[in-house]
């Protein structure tokens, strides 16, 4: 008798056990693709997006998707980021803006650490997904912007421009722009890497249409900084001579292209007049006594005097608009001890993507092309409020997950060149 016949039971539950592990696994990644897939229509709160990520987490612990100690750094920033702004929000509890500012900031923390640890493993096949699906989304973001812009079909332009400005499926021009710079990143780099495809071509040159269509500055600045950074970490990453030049020269024929595509986009309509406007590194609401420099300046003796802050989404209340720097408003909605966690834990994320992203692995063009994402709204983040983005969390999810991976992956080798005992 086998010793499979006398243990049919047992043979069963495996078997059972390896089912449900495989279902749970595709369960996961299709609600991974629908969340990404999901993710520029965020016209409407809660989106589709809040709830396909929801999904994605019960979807996560039913695939044994395990939280590893070394995400406890993020955890514990977001943590203490987050309960300052709930400490933040006692004295302003009656506005509902306010309660609903940090209601989301919670959930946006969350969706950080469920990115995070879903891509410290199983990370190619997990990135490839997120990746195809990123440029899908961004590619019908794209396309619907490029057509309310150009008022292509009936009430085009009243749903999807604001300012003369495409914003496509967002509420602003400011959040679309740097939404499209992850996706065209991946296009660039897998031009750069595998050569010219028609496909990647014309999906790049599309998404680019778009993101020069929202004429927002730090869009542009954010996307001309990430796209060189990209090629830096490329080229200091490829141990071949050989690639490096090839880099080198692509990298000039891209550069030229978007110029070319630039010049020629200039040239159609009244493009060239608001690119005029808008390209200004000062513009009139920038500067003077009601600028928001200047409200900025104004504000700073207020909130040292203030070590629990303004409140949650108050500091439009003081001063008639947005901070427009994300830095200040953590110390304006988060506290002193909000403030200072959010500038330590972006510092941290920065420090440890660059720690780790020269090391090789089978996920560093993904890592690379995170990370200089990443970095790139880091630095918009002082002109801009981008704490309430949703790419800004799943871009933190993919660095930190890529440095838990990569850690992982080292011990690993680690241990196969020096086994225990050896």
């Amino acid at each position: 008798m086998s010793a499979a016949s006398e243990f049919p039971a047992a043979q069963g539950h495996i078997a059972g056990r390896t089912g449900y592990r495989a279902l749970a696994a595709r369960l996961l990644h299709l609600l991974l693709f629908a969340a990404i897939l999901a993710s520029p229509f965020v016209f409407i709160e809660p989106s589709p997006y809040e709830v396909f990520v929801g999904l994605l987490a019960l979807g996560a612990f039913a695939a044994g998707v395990t939280v590893e100690r070394k995400v406890m750094p993020l955890l514990f920033l977001l943590l203490i980021w987050n309960v300052s702004g709930l400490a933040a929000l006692v004295p302003v509890i009656h506005d509902r803006d306010a309660v609903m500012f940090v209601v989301i900031s919670f959930y946006m923390a969350i969706t950080a650490i469920v990115f995070a640890c879903l891509f410290a493993h199983d990370s190619v096949r997990r990135l490839e997904i997120m990746r195809t699906a990123y440029i899908l989304a961004g590619l019908i973001a794209a396309i619907i912007g490029i057509v309310g812009y150009f008022d292509l079909v009936p009430g085009a332009w009243d749903n999807f421009t604001l300012y003369n400005r495409a914003k496509a499926t967002f509420k602003d021009p400011n959040v679309f722009g740097p939404y499209l710079i992850l996706p065209v990143l991946f296009l660039i780099q897998g031009v750069l890497i595998k050569g010219l495809k028609f496909r990647h071509v014309a999906a790049a040159l599309i998404i680019l249409v778009a993101l020069l269509l929202t004429f927002s500055r730090a869009a542009w600045g954010h996307f001309v900084f990430s796209a060189a950074l990209m090629v830096a970490l490329m080229f200091a990453a490829s141990p071949s001579a050989r690639f490096r030049a090839r880099l080198a020269s692509f990298s000039v024929l891209t550069a030229l292209g978007v110029g070319v595509l630039m010049a020629g986009m200039l040239s159609v309509g009244t493009i060239g007049d608001v690119f005029k406007e808008r390209a200004s590194l000062i513009q009139d609401y920038d500067v003077g006594g009601g600028g928001r420099f200047t409200k900025q300046e104004d504000s700073i003796p207020v909130l040292l005097e203030r070590p629990n802050g303004l409140g949650p989404y108050q500091f439009r209340n003081f001063y008639n608009q947005d901070p427009h720097d994300v830095y200040l408003n953590a110390f304006s909605s988060y506290g002193w001890v909000g403030g200072i966690s959010y500038a330590i834990l972006v510092i941290f994320t920065l420090w440890a993507g660059y720690a780790n992203v020269l090391k090789r692995t089978p996920w560093q063009p993904y890592f690379i092309a995170a990370l200089a994402t990443y970095t790139g709204v880091a630095f918009e983040g002082f002109v801009v409020d981008t704490d309430h983005w949703r790419h800004y969390y799943l871009l933190m999810g993919i660095v930190w997950g890529l440095v838990i991976a990569t850690l992982n992956a080292e011990r690993a080798a680690a241990r196969l060149t020096h086994p225990r005992g050896a």
